[in-house]
């Protein structure tokens, strides 16, 4: 984790890493008025790779979050997210890999990370990965990611 004053990414021409642990998630300060907001980041082309048969997978990622005094900054979040193609782990681990190191990175109030995986081996797998407490009256909006349906 960088310092948040002292963006690296942002501006910047800056190669994507080979794996996620290389990757440099960074934060910037919050700059609000006061009141309660959730951010949503959506990445609908998420890739990595099977670890037992180094085949591509995809997934529909949904990160939400409630700051308190940190911003994930979304440059550096792209490039985190691009570290996986070449990464080979289970869809669990993957999406509480990418829960993990934002929530280290911003230390959100809450933080939700829904991860809707297309199917392998004919079954899709939907992981959901949450830490922490919304406040109260910090609204949310659904998922409307439809459930994997096939072709019916």
């Amino acid at each position: 984790m960088s310092n948040e004053s002292v963006l690296l990414q942002l501006g910047n021409t800056v190669a994507a890493a080979i794996c996620p642990e290389d990757a440099v998630l960074e934060r910037v300060s919050v700059q609000s008025s006061g009141g309660k907001f959730v951010a949503r980041f959506t990445c609908p082309e998420f890739t990595s790779l099977c670890p037992v048969t180094g085949q591509p997978d995809f997934a529909h990622i949904v990160i939400d979050y409630e700051p308190d005094i940190y911003l994930l900054e979304s440059k550096s979040l792209k490039l985190f997210l691009q570290s996986f193609r070449n990464h080979g782990a289970f869809h669990e681990s993957c999406t509480t890999m990418i829960g993990d190191r934002i929530y280290t990175t911003v230390e959100p109030k809450w933080i939700q990370v829904s991860a809707f995986w297309y199917p392998r081996g004919g079954i899709p797998i939907d992981v959901f990965w949450v830490r922490g407490e919304k406040s109260q009256g910090a609204y949310v909006h659904p998922v409307d990611v439809p459930m994997f349906r096939g072709r019916g």
